[in-house]
Parts: structure tokens; sequence; C-alpha cells
């Protein structure tokens, strides 16, 4: 695994590109609570780059009400089956797989409610972290002095991504897929170097 720079790219003018949901969701932001909604976008101020990181999930609320219906159906049906044969013991277990796959869901969705709102301007690049329980963290560096720093690993792409800077460090987008790393540190640190230069 080797530690370093991001390379450098062109920064996004504006929000950042729409793409994967994974990866950045700039479209209504303050409707997902990662974000301050009293920031004045003009001026020095005015946002070169920002972007919305969320986890990604495969199965959405419609697929999971089809997924749990089926599988639903097919334990109300061998625990009739069950039931029928005396083995009315057994159709605790199911219910109780059943309940199990439905806590599993409901975990995993719930940690979908974490997401991460990242803006830089040229003066201020911010980083607002919301936790599934609603808890939110903000952490503000100066875009000059700010470092962004990813681990890679030969094999496997960006395994972390962070900002330190002023004595003051934190991870990024830990949720993310490689795939997605890897087109975020690009834009990112673009989008920082552009305000360095400027």
């Amino acid at each position: 695994m080797t530690h370093g720079n991001a390379p450098q790219g062109n920064a996004p003018q504006g929000n950042a590109p729409k793409g994967d949901p994974a990866s950045t969701r700039p479209t209504d932001l303050t409707s997902h609570g990662c974000h301050d909604r009293d920031w004045q976008d003009a001026g020095n101020d005015r946002a070169v780059f920002e972007a919305q990181l969320t986890p990604y999930r495969s199965l959405g609320r419609r697929g999971f009400v089809i997924v749990m219906g089926i599988i639903s159906t097919i334990t109300l049906v061998h625990g009739v089956v069950f039931m029928a044969a005396g083995a009315w013991p057994v159709v605790g277990f199911f219910g109780l797989d059943l309940a199990l796959l439905f806590g599993a869901f409901w975990l995993n969705y719930r940690s979908a409610r974490a997401c991460e709102y990242v803006r830089i301007s040229r003066t201020d690049l911010k980083i607002t972290k919301r936790a599934p329980s609603g808890r939110t963290q903000d952490y503000s560096f100066n875009p000059f002095w700010a470092r962004f720093e990813v681990a890679r690993h030969d094999e496997i792409g960006i395994t972390g991504m962070q900002v330190s800077g002023q004595g003051r460090v934190t991870d990024i987008g830990s949720f993310l897929n490689p795939q997605d790393r890897e087109s975020f540190a690009s834009a990112f640190s673009g989008a920082l170097a552009t305000v360095k230069r400027s």
C-alpha cells in the first residue's frame, strides 16, 4: 500500500458533474441535512466544487418490498406445510429467520442515511458529515493550506482518503467503492489545485 497526494487534474466548475449516485449528488442538498443552509454563495465564497457523497445501495425501497414479500410468502407456505405435518415448533424458527433477515435489511438501510457534503471555495474548504443517527460534524480548512492524501493498494486502488491542515485531519468518502473513490479523488484534487493556483 502506498501513500501520497492525489493526482492533479482539471477542476470542475460549479457543481460536481453528475455521475454514479454513490459518488456525487449535488442536487437538493439541503433536504439531506448534510450542509449548512446559511452559506452565502457569492464573491470569493462561490463554490468551485461541491459534492454530496452517499453510500451506494443496489436494492431500493421497492426492491426491498418485493424481496421481503417473496420471502414472506415462501416462509408462510413452508410454515403451513410443517404445521399440517404436526411439526409446529419449526414454524417458530421460520419466523425467527424472517425477523433476523428484516433486521439485517433495516440496519443496512439505516447505514445508508450517512452522507458527507464537500464544498470548496476560494476562502474555505468545508466537509460536513452526517452519521446514520443524524448527528453532524463540520470540518473547515483553509484551502491554501489543506492537503489531500490517498492510501492506494496496487490491486484494489484507493483504499482511503483524508484531508489535513492546520493541525486537523479527517477521512473522507470511506464508504465509497474503489471506482467512486477514484473519480472523486480526481475531481476533488483538481478543484483544490485550481484554488491554490488562483
